[in-house]
């Protein structure tokens, strides 16, 4: 088997194991949220920027946690936090931040029990392998947390795609917001 089948196959995996219905129940969340925040670290930080700019492309307006840009949150937003492991101290910052502020709180994470997951009113439970290697993760033939990313960021490429399914002239829109000083 090559790397590529043996990644889809782990990919495959991941998904056999997960709530698909909670993809349904966060666009819902996002389509009713006055603005959207993403956080996360790292790899996980590089999977929320690129939900950002694809749900930027919609027509949400969004914000990455940490930019110069980024104003100040209320109980009208939505912050989605990303951690394979959950315990990521500047994602959970922000996540417990959003919590006491009233916000709405998504957790898109590996580990159920984590901290990010008790704080959040909403998870999204990737069940794949993280750097950390956790007993009951799915296994994984490929460094750190390469199955988690790789799963965010089709799941996410998943939410984009039913929110524009919701919204009518959304590939308009996107051509619309796209980039013009590339």
């Amino acid at each position: 088997m090559n790397e590529l089948t043996l990644i889809v196959t782990e990919l495959e995996q991941v998904f056999k194991r997960m709530n698909t219905d909670k993809l349904t129940e966060l666009t819902t969340t996002l389509l009713e949220s006055q603005r959207i925040f993403v956080t996360g670290e790292g790899r996980s930080g590089l999977m929320a920027k690129a939900f950002a700019m694809r749900l930027m492309h919609l027509g949400a307006t969004v914000y990455v946690v940490g930019e110069t840009t980024t104003p100040a949150l209320t109980e009208a937003d939505t912050l989605i936090a990303l951690s394979g492991s959950g315990e990521t101290k500047a994602t959970l910052w922000a996540a417990q931040q959003a919590e006491l502020l009233g916000s709405t709180g998504v957790a898109i994470t590996a580990n159920n029990d984590s901290s990010l997951a008790k704080v959040a009113q909403l998870v999204l439970h990737v069940p794949s392998a993280t750097k950390h290697r956790n007993q009951g993760e799915l296994e994984s033939v490929q460094p750190l947390g390469s199955l988690f990313d790789q799963s965010v960021h089709l799941l996410l490429d998943a939410i984009c795609l039913i929110y524009a399914n919701k919204i009518e002239g959304a590939q308009e829109q996107a051509i619309h917001n796209h980039s013009n000083l590339e």
